[in-house]
């Protein structure tokens, strides 16, 4: 059990926890419906698959530059309103203004006019979701000082950022259904005012009522101005170093980068192995089955995995539940072969409680984690506390992992034989493909444990971190 009681100043209200969550479903919600409206850029609007994954990876490239900016700029900015909440309001209507923009294209258009409308839309909406997404993740990081109170927040609020992926495969179905939409590019239109609207309205309540540290009790912050940018970029080049000579933070970006990229790189292979192996191509007798397997293995995340992730945390310790769980998506992993059962589809849903663990475990516990990692930089490093950098580099991680996942698969796609044009696949490329769908997700788990093994913060040293910390600056 827990050695040390959360004290009443340390709780984050429910009110709270509400208001982060709602920010944490726009922050899945957003790249979640980008996944699956990049495939209606092809078939919708004609883009040449060459040209989109060109689209789809050169704001990955210019994330890498605009996040650990916003990192800075967030770590370092004095306001009345505090370091993060005026940025996450900007930035959540930014981001669904700028998402709305993004797909209101015109398949009548010209190649050439649907690219640089996409690309110059998609840099203006990186920008905007950088402007959220950084600093909304940084507010996560000091809402509370307490190493259990941090676990019981992200475990809340990952619980409502499941219900993105609860919702989104279904965009699928609404898209296409002619009932509803004269064709798909008039679907992926309307849905997209929608999606921009709710990510607008959601967006801004944490930045609204959630409370961060009084900023006003940040030592040492740089001066952001015109006149700075030289030094602010010095700056930024060396909160980027301090991160990463901090190793207990570059464990928690190793293994998240291996559990969510071995992930990411088969997520989409469940629907191929649905679709050709258990249905030998046929979409129709296909029907809804991928959407659901996508529903309830969010759903099993949200109400089964997460509360017993945040248990396990608080009984044996962040990393010790993070080996436990990240184990048994292992044995999930392994049970898909029993699972994808072309005589009996039901058994689709039998790994799905053990894989759940694997990402359920991860994002809850990894936050958590990064939040203790803050207050150990600035006992090593002092003021100003580095939420935001801290933030922003994580999430790069995340980021860069997912898009080496999309061309990795086309590249496990290609090895195993894997032949779109054909409606019956091979055997054999069933067989390997269904290989690859265990092995490289079981294999990056079990390398993030190996990575994880000698983490060191517990809560013993958490609590001991915090005390110097108030000791030498005070409660903030």
């Amino acid at each position: 059990m827990s050695h040390y009681e959360t004290s009443a100043k340390d709780r984050v209200p429910l009110g709270q926890k509400a208001a982060y969550g709602t920010g944490t479903l726009v922050l899945n919600l957003l790249p979640a419906a980008l996944g699956i409206f990049a495939f209606f850029l092809i078939t919708a609007f004609g883009v040449d698959p060459l040209l989109a994954g060109f689209l789809a990876g050169v704001p990955r490239l210019f994330d890498a530059i605009t996040d650990p900016i916003m990192g800075f700029i967030t770590d370092n900015t004095k306001s009345k309103w505090g370091r993060r909440r005026p940025y996450i309001v900007i930035g959540a209507i930014l981001s669904g203004v700028f998402f709305a923009f993004l797909w209101q294209l015109d398949p009548e258009a010209s190649q050439d006019f649907t690219f640089w409308y996409f690309l110059l839309f998609s840099l203006a909406f990186t920008i905007g979701n950088t402007m959220f997404a950084t600093p909304f993740v940084g507010l996560g990081y000091e809402i509370t000082s307490d190493y259990n109170e941090r676990t019981r927040l992200m475990a809340f609020s990952q619980f409502m950022g499941q219900i993105a992926w609860m919702v989104v495969p279904w965009f699928w179905v609404l898209i296409a259904d002619p009932d509803l939409f004269e064709n798909q590019a008039e679907g992926v239109r309307i849905m997209s005012l929608y999606i921009a609207g709710a990510c607008i309205v959601l967006g801004i309540l944490p930045g609204l009522f959630c409370k961060g540290i009084d900023s006003e009790h940040i030592e040492n912050r740089a001066e952001i101005s015109f006149r700075t940018i030289a030094s602010n970029l010095v700056g930024v080049g060396k909160g980027i170093v301090q991160a990463f000579k901090n190793a207990a933070f570059v464990k928690l970006c190793g293994a998240t980068f291996l559990v969510f990229n071995g992930f990411q790189l088969v997520a989409s292979f469940a629907f191929f192995i649905i679709v050709f192996h258990m249905f030998d191509g046929d979409y129709g007798a296909t029907g809804s089955w991928p959407a659901w397997f996508a529903t309830v293995s969010a759903m099993m995340t949200a109400f089964f995995v997460i509360p017993i992730v945040s248990w396990m945390a608080n009984k044996w310790g962040k990393r010790d539940a993070f080996i436990i769980s990240t184990f048994i998506s292992i044995v999930g992993y392994c049970l898909k072969w029993y699972g994808f059962n072309p005589e009996n589809p039901w058994l689709i849903f039998m790994p799905i409680p053990l894989m759940s663990f694997g990402i359920g475990g991860l994002f809850t516990l990894m936050l958590s984690m990064t939040a203790d990692v803050c207050d150990l930089d600035e006992l090593r490093n002092g003021m100003p506390r580095k939420e935001g950098t801290f933030a922003a580099i994580y999430w790069l991680m995340v980021k860069l992992g997912q898009a080496l996942a999309l061309v990795l698969g086309g590249v496990v796609l290609k090895i195993v034989g894997f032949d779109a044009s054909l409606e019956v696949q091979t055997v054999e490329t069933m067989t390997n493909l269904r290989i690859a769908d265990i092995a490289i997700p079981a294999f990056t788990a079990l390398a993030a444990i190996l990575v994880m093994w000698k983490y060191d913060i517990t809560e013993e040293k958490a609590h001991q971190i915090k005390e110097t910390l108030v000791e030498r600056r005070g409660e903030i």
